[in-house]
């Protein structure tokens, strides 16, 4: 007798809607917890702090060309980078299409996930009402995102003013009028807190601790991952050294800028898309400043021996990859340079338990969990077949990264989108499924980049 397959899936974000969608496609049971009343996790823009979600002006970093799903593509009058409310609204009108709003249950917080001596997992969960009850399945997706639990720096010495992390920062309003801010951290989060904060701050520093790659979102007129997707075919060092060259030519030196400078090639490290933030410095809006060294109580000493005095610090410094539901013996990525997952998403000791999305492309994260989800949906019908040996097919994929990426945390799920698509891609044709080449709509949109070029 067969067993009953019933698939819990968290969160109702861009990775779970997209669970949600493929486990219907397949015919297979699934019931999505949401702890919020809307799908759209981070995006679902909440102006009450403690729910990690965007800030008021925030617009995606990748393209909607390499941002939306390949099944289901996004209006055409949406611009190339749209804003949280559009975006949000493009999740509600995906999860509508496919059917998943009418498997969620909102308002739905997961407190445990544990496995049985059946092998099943035991779900724990609080509903709407405040009850908490118990409910078995035989597999789980996980799909809760890992930009949600707050990373603070460590320093020596206390600060007196406002000390928030960007997983509060919802918006600068008139209250940030006059004051001297100082964001910690250069990437996409810090970019846009400082540039944000200098249109009304008296002052602003950005304190940085290594170099970063800043990338515009538009080069020669197209978005720039629609201009990375001509050259995806090229070796892996030459498109390096090319995007290295032209960035450049474009915007010169970085210690023009008074910024330090990076001593590896582009894509050796997430890079951060901003557009304003290089023209903001050189217009005397925003000043890099080094590591900080310590906290006092009316601001910070940096690395340097200066010190500088400051109203409002803004740690922008990233997230941890944690999972509340799991007991740490059971699952704990916390401190791993490498998550040990095959294909970002099957661990090696339970074969009933998948991530979905829990990966960091240099472009979008939600068209490729699509990927990650059919393949899950695959396995459990009993039409794909994971590698005999999955702890050598760990070993391998995480000792061969796309790029040479810096070492660290912050790296740990690092992808090459066109590559990791490719080879999620592979795995799909092992059960039988060949999702082919771009839809017509993307590759539309590739003809019109190529005449304007």
């Amino acid at each position: 007798m067969k067993k009953h397959k019933k698939i819990c899936i968290i969160g109702a974000g861009p990775s779970g809607i997209t669970a949600a969608k493929n486990c219907i496609e397949a015919g297979l049971e699934a019931v999505v917890f949401e702890k919020n009343d809307k799908v759209g996790g981070n995006w679902v823009f909440n102006a009450k702090t403690g729910h990690s979600s965007v800030y008021n002006n925030t617009h995606i970093i990748s393209s909607k060309i390499w941002s939306e799903y390949e099944d289901y593509p996004m209006p055409s009058d949406y611009p190339d980078y749209p804003s949280h409310s559009k975006v949000q609204k493009y999740f509600e009108d995906y999860a509508k299409h496919f059917g998943v709003l009418d498997v969620i249950r909102f308002n739905h917080q997961i407190e445990k996930a544990a496995l049985n001596d059946s092998g099943d997992w035991n779900v724990t969960y609080v509903d709407q009402m405040g009850q908490s009850h118990q409910e078995v399945f035989s597999h789980l997706m996980v799909a809760n995102g890992h930009h949600w639990d707050p990373k603070y720096p460590h320093y020596e010495g206390e600060f007196s003013g406002t000390y928030i992390h960007s997983h509060d920062f919802k918006s600068v309003d008139d209250s940030w009028r006059g004051k001297k801010v100082l964001v910690i951290g250069a990437g996409n989060s810090g970019c846009d807190v400082a540039v944000e904060a200098a249109r009304v701050a008296q002052h602003v520093s950005m304190s940085m601790r290594s170099p970063q790659w800043f990338i515009p979102k538009f080069m020669f007129g197209i978005p720039s991952d629609v201009l990375g997707s001509f050259s995806s075919w090229l070796p892996r060092k030459f498109k390096q050294l090319s995007l290295t060259f032209l960035l450049r030519m474009f915007q010169g030196r970085y210690r023009q800028y008074g910024l330090p400078e990076p001593t590896n090639l582009v894509l050796s490290q997430h890079p951060t898309a901003n557009s304003d933030l290089l023209d903001f410095i050189r217009h005397g809006r925003i000043k890099p400043q080094p590591a900080i060294k310590r906290l006092k109580p009316s601001g910070v000493e940096f690395i340097d021996g200066q010190s500088a005095e400051y109203d409002i610090i803004v740690a922008c410094t990233g997230f941890k990859i944690s999972f509340p539901f799991f007991d740490e013996a059971l699952i704990n990525f916390q401190s791993d340079d490498k998550v040990p997952l095959y294909k970002k998403m099957l661990h090696k000791d339970y074969p009933n338990l998948y991530f979905i999305g829990l990966f960091q492309p240099l472009g979008c994260i939600w068209p490729l969990a699509d990927y990650q989800a059919k393949l899950a949906c695959q396995e459990i019908l009993g039409n794909y077949r994971r590698p005999s040996n999955m702890q050598a097919a760990i070993d391998y994929e995480v000792n061969h990264p796309h790029y040479p990426f810096i070492g660290g945390t912050r790296h740990s799920t690092e992808v090459d989108y066109h590559m990791f698509r490719k080879e999620l891609k592979q795995e799909l044709r092992k059960a039988g499924l060949d999702i082919g080449e771009a839809p017509k709509g993307r590759i539309d949109h590739y003809k019109q980049w190529q005449k304007v070029g």
